[in-house]
């Protein structure tokens, strides 16, 4: 992630002037001139006939509560894992919120200094520091790197868009990880809902009552198996059947993930892009070449989530730094 664009902001002053240049975008030379990189691909482009599920997340919005990271664990029976384990880089939760912290340093400080003095200088916090919240989950993209890697097919790609895991599949070669640009794939050490080490933080899931807190919906991954952000494929499914009973298609808005659900300020909306008068294709077709953009959009691997530059009413002294570790 270091030196792309993973997060990106802009002042009202300069989306007043000009929407369309609030935005950077990463272009490459083609015999047709300098174009997105989503235009260019040794891969062959899916076809999505029937349904496109993607999402949108506005970094105005956001303000970083937590609130659909809670949603999303309760939502798909992720287990709690305990301090000592976050801490081993053994995190369960399928989202978490990247928080990026603003300095009024420059890049010419950098040619100057050198990297490392200049990072060292931020340590210093600003008296007023400002911050942005990135929810981050598996981008479902559309030539995922996971996919190819996969030696056992456990992690293929939908006819709707999504990147789906097959978990009685899966032997745990975790090459799916290693290949993932966004890092957003766990593995299961352990397993959660029987190992003692864990019944003081996932205690409900060692009694008969407290597993009726579980989701039916949604199976209990099992040790040395990995598991990622479905994009409540669940609910998708309940939805897409309940529209059938009734000889219809889903309406927008009958379909929403956990954490779009949970969101407190709506930043997170879900939709079918195939659907050109649902809420997402109208937001999207609004704010292309204006604010939408991809995370690492230059690797390629063409995102379905598309998030929203931040845009400040402010100076712009500040601007991100490196990601808090």
């Amino acid at each position: 992630m270091d030196r792309h664009e993973v997060v990106q902001e802009n002042t009202l002053a300069k989306y007043q002037k000009n929407p369309k240049e609030v935005t950077e975008y990463e272009l490459i030379a083609t015999p047709d001139g300098l174009e997105k990189p989503n235009k260019v691909s040794l891969w062959q482009d899916y076809q999505y006939n029937d349904h496109h599920w993607g999402m949108a997340i506005d970094l105005n919005s956001c303000i970083g509560c937590g609130s659909c990271v809670i949603g999303c664990q309760t939502e798909n029976n992720i287990a709690v894992v305990g301090k000592q384990q976050v801490i081993n880089r053994r995190e369960m939760h399928w989202m978490r919120i990247d928080r990026y912290y603003s300095s009024n340093h420059h890049e010419d400080e950098f040619e100057k200094n050198g990297k490392l003095k200049t990072y060292a200088e931020m340590e210093d916090p600003s008296d007023n520091p400002q911050v942005i919240f990135q929810p981050m989950m598996c981008q479902h993209c559309n030539h995922a790197p996971c996919e190819t890697v996969c030696p056992v097919l456990a992690t293929t790609h939908s006819s709707e868009g999504l990147n789906q895991m097959t978990y009685n599949r899966c032997v745990g070669t975790r090459y799916c990880a290693n290949n993932c640009p966004y890092k957003v794939r766990r593995f299961n050490w352990f397993s959660y809902y029987s190992n003692e080490k864990f019944e003081d933080v996932n205690g409900h899931m060692f009694t008969d009552l407290g597993r009726m807190v579980l989701n039916p919906d949604v199976t209990v991954r099992a040790r040395g198996v990995m598991e990622k952000c479905s994009m409540c494929v669940q609910r998708i499914q309940l939805g897409k059947l309940e529209a059938k009973k009734q000889k219809r298609r889903p309406k927008d808005g009958e379909i929403v993930t956990a954490c779009a659900q949970s969101c407190p300020t709506e930043a997170i909306l879900f939709g079918d892009m195939r659907d050109p008068s649902s809420r997402l294709s109208q937001l999207l077709r609004r704010e292309d070449g204006e604010r939408a953009f991809h995370v690492l959009d230059s690797i390629n691997v063409q995102p379905n989530i598309t998030y929203l530059t931040k845009i400040r009413n402010g100076s712009a002294e500040f601007f991100p730094a490196e990601e808090n570790a």
